[in-house]
């Protein structure tokens, strides 16, 4: 889980003194490198491959004597270990460990090499101290809402970015209505804040992945028609507050919004409990490049013309963060302000996939 920003180069690298790659998957770089360690324990090689590595990683090694769980140092992606009778689980999510009935340990913290063998949980600090950089948008959109992230259940702050976005654009209409499910929890959340109604006004196919990260935009244009159907007697004749967690190109809430109008609604405030997202992310999220977001090249009046609603309002950085409940300085929210705090590649759509 997430994504190497030097793979490329250290690719070419290694290709250049004879390596042979089987897949385009960063994960295989890191194999490549780990077969050219100096001579010594598995342990000491994984630091030495590691360590000539940059980017976000949460990463599982399995062996046929030991496990091994490591994050990288900054902490972008989560990592979750768990114990079920004699057994150890590592996950990306805590709801993995709620499926197997698992008892929850511990998170593996960032630049923590966890080693599970007979002997077996023990921790090894393999790199210096970094700052913290949790990737935020676990919390707006990525992450389940079922899982506790970095000691907050993930659905109780979307909850609480509803919240905070009420306060920040207050709006007169007679329902809420989420885009599900993304949205739905900072949508009962805006409810409850506004004290307007909430309603199901979008009902989802759950056989249709997501849309944002499907590769051609002609299958995203039907994917929107496949995956969303609204409700007439919800939309007809009233005013209508739809809650997003993010716009990335805008076709999308486009489409939306013009679904929501042509089952009647009057009148279609949207409202996205995110910042607009200006930057890519280098760090393992599958956004666009930066000529495809629409907020880089428009304003937020330009947006609303384009997505043909009445009012639209973002949340702010601040309140994103504020609602979090968790120390401002710990996130990482580059695709909202440009801030890389690690060194990034090419664009996204250059780089090498973590997972083939």
């Amino acid at each position: 889980n997430g994504n190497l920003t030097n793979a490329e180069a250290l690719r070419k690298d290694m290709v250049r003194d004879g390596a042979i790659f089987q897949s385009n998957s960063d994960t295989e770089v890191i194999l490549h490198l780990l077969a050219r360690a100096p001579a010594g324990s598995l342990e000491e090689q994984i630091q030495y491959a590691l360590r000539q590595v940059q980017g976000a990683y949460s990463l599982v090694i399995l062996t046929r004597t030991a496990l091994y769980a490591i994050r990288d140092a900054h902490g972008f992606r989560p990592l979750t270990i768990g114990r079920l009778g004699g057994a150890w689980l590592v996950a990306s999510e805590t709801c993995a460990m709620d499926l197997m009935e698992a008892k929850i340990e511990r998170e593996v913290e960032p630049g923590e090499i966890v080693v599970i063998d007979d002997t077996g949980l023990r921790s090894i600090r393999a790199f210096a101290p970094a700052e913290h950089l949790q990737c935020v948008f676990e919390y707006v959109y990525f992450a389940r809402p079922d899982s506790v992230l970095w000691g907050r259940n993930v659905h109780t702050v979307r909850k609480a970015l509803g919240r905070q976005l009420a306060r920040e654009h207050p709006v007169t209409a007679d329902i809420v209505i989420p885009v599900p499910d993304s949205g739905t929890s900072a949508a009962l959340g805006f409810s409850e804040e506004a004290a307007i109604p909430y309603e199901l006004g979008l009902i989802r196919n759950h056989y249709v992945g997501r849309t944002f990260i499907e590769p051609k935009q002609g299958i995203r244009h039907f994917g929107v028609k496949v995956k969303l159907n609204p409700v007439r007697e919800m939309l007809e004749g009233r005013r209508v507050v739809v809650v997003d967690d993010s716009i990335v190109r805008g076709t999308t809430s486009r489409k939306i919004v013009r679904m929501i109008r042509g089952a009647g609604a009057t009148e279609v405030h949207v409202r996205i409990s995110s910042p607009p997202i200006h930057w890519p992310c280098y760090y393992g999220i599958d956004t666009p490049t930066r000529k495809e977001l629409i907020a880089a090249s428009h304003d937020v009046e330009e947006i609303r013309r384009y997505l043909a609603a009445d009012s639209l309002g973002y949340l702010s950085l601040d309140g994103m963060l504020k609602a979090t409940g968790s120390d401002p300085a710990n996130f990482c929210h580059a695709c909202f302000t440009g801030g890389y705090k690690v060194g990034i590649g090419p664009e996204p759509d250059q780089q090498l996939p973590l997972f083939g």
